[in-house]
């Protein structure tokens, strides 16, 4: 409440310090009876009615069943959205993937033989001559050390070998045909050798078809050692050794 009793201030001022209205608002009269302001009502009314008027299409699409329409609408829209981001995502890490170098493999350790692990590859099913004359299937002798022996001074590898196969490991030298004078391949009297009580099964090749199927080469002066299995898998090729040393590990595989 002012000094005076909340009336206007002598002076003209506005009551409690409040800031007179603006002059280009010019005289401002409040009737008595307020249908005299129906005219100012009218335009107002008129004014607001003009600004929210609408196109038939928005009035079309306001309708109940084009906003649920609508909302459907959307909800369908965001599971493939979300499908192909994850899709792109997942093809972009991809790349990443295949293009980021992996860890560096440390080479194989290179043996001093001319050898190759031929895993997968199968002994040909072969007819050899035995010492008789007769026909003898390779593989009716599995599993074996099959000691190619053309041209090869190769006797202490054949007793090597012999000495060293598990029981039940079969050696078997096979020559082109028979030599004169040679050792360690079928000697030319065909009798089969022994060997520390051992039977060495000395089987005779004429057209060089076990060495030509498996291409170990021609004969060098040193012999080719397949080692195979009771299945007819060849689990170790060597094509040129002196030694049992370069497949003596291998032979507990059979």
């Amino acid at each position: 409440m002012s000094d005076n009793g909340g009336n206007w201030p002598p002076d003209g001022g506005s009551p409690d310090g409040l800031p007179d209205l603006p002059e280009e608002w010019g005289v401002i009269v409040i009737p008595d009876d307020l249908s005299e302001l129906s005219d100012e009502v009218s335009a107002v009314q008129a004014e607001l009615h003009r600004s929210q008027e609408r196109t038939g299409w928005q009035q079309f699409t306001d309708r109940p069943g084009m906003r649920a329409l609508r909302r459907v609408g959307a909800a369908c829209l965001r599971a493939p959205v979300l499908i192909i981001s994850m899709a792109v995502l997942v093809t972009v890490a991809s790349l990443f993937a295949s293009a980021w170098p992996g860890p560096s493999r440390s080479p194989a350790t290179q043996r001093t033989a001319t050898t190759t692990d031929d895993r997968g590859d199968i002994l040909p099913a072969l007819e050899l001559m035995g010492g008789d004359g007769k026909t003898v299937p390779l593989r009716g002798q599995l599993p074996a050390v099959v000691l190619l022996t053309d041209g090869c001074d190769c006797a202490d590898l054949v007793a090597d070998t012999t000495a060293a196969a598990p029981p039940g490991i079969a050696v078997v030298t096979v020559v082109a045909a028979p030599v004169a004078g040679q050792t360690g391949g079928a000697p030319p009297t065909n009798a089969v050798p022994q060997t520390q009580s051992r039977t060495v099964r000395a089987l005779r090749d004429p057209t060089g078809e076990l060495r030509a199927g498996l291409q170990l080469g021609m004969p060098d002066g040193t012999a080719a050692v397949l080692l195979v299995n009771r299945g007819g898998e060849i689990v170790r090729k060597i094509a040129r050794t002196f030694s049992i040393e370069d497949f003596r590990p291998d032979l507990a595989r059979l």
